[in-house]
């Protein structure tokens, strides 16, 4: 903080400024989230997504950034075939999903470790990210990400 500020100054003192969002704790967030939604319109959708967030964790994955504009997502399919893949984008969103026949197969389990179920799984994109490139090889479905980026915002240049 620099000297001389005014939040420098009330912190030496020993006085703290605090914010309006820094007055609520864990005890008044439902009052909180009541203050913002009473005052937000066309919000809904946002608050949606944030805090229906998931749990899932299968099937296991990376999101590696490659550079500034390339993102790339990892997922492990073992035991999947190409064919019970599906990735597709729609509304703003990756989603994937793996759909595995069951099969009867000979003999009984004395241990199953491999997850082989059905599963789908989404990723919200943001608005100047799309799909540049799939690939399945190996059992790793890889998907990359690119940024879009506007041409006056690109680099240019000139000597």
């Amino acid at each position: 903080m620099p000297s001389g500020s005014t939040q420098s100054n009330l912190a030496f003192k020993g006085e703290v400024q605090m914010t309006n969002i820094q007055k609520y704790n864990a005890a008044d967030l439902d009052q909180l989230m009541d203050k913002i939604a009473r005052n937000s319109i066309g919000m809904d959708d946002y608050f949606n997504r944030i805090f229906s967030v998931s749990t899932q964790n299968y099937p296991p994955y990376n999101v590696i950034q490659v550079n500034s504009t390339e993102t790339r997502l990892e997922i492990a399919l073992a035991g999947f075939k190409r064919e019970q893949v599906h990735a597709y984008t729609e509304y703003g969103k990756l989603f994937i999903r793996g759909e595995k026949e069951t099969s009867d197969e000979e003999g009984t389990f004395i241990h199953k470790g491999l997850a082989q179920r059905n599963f789908e799984r989404a990723w919200t994109l943001a608005e100047d990210t799309e799909v540049s490139n799939v690939v399945f090889e190996d059992g790793l479905l890889s998907i990359t990400l690119k940024k879009i980026v506007p041409e006056h915002h690109q680099r240019k240049d000139y000597i």
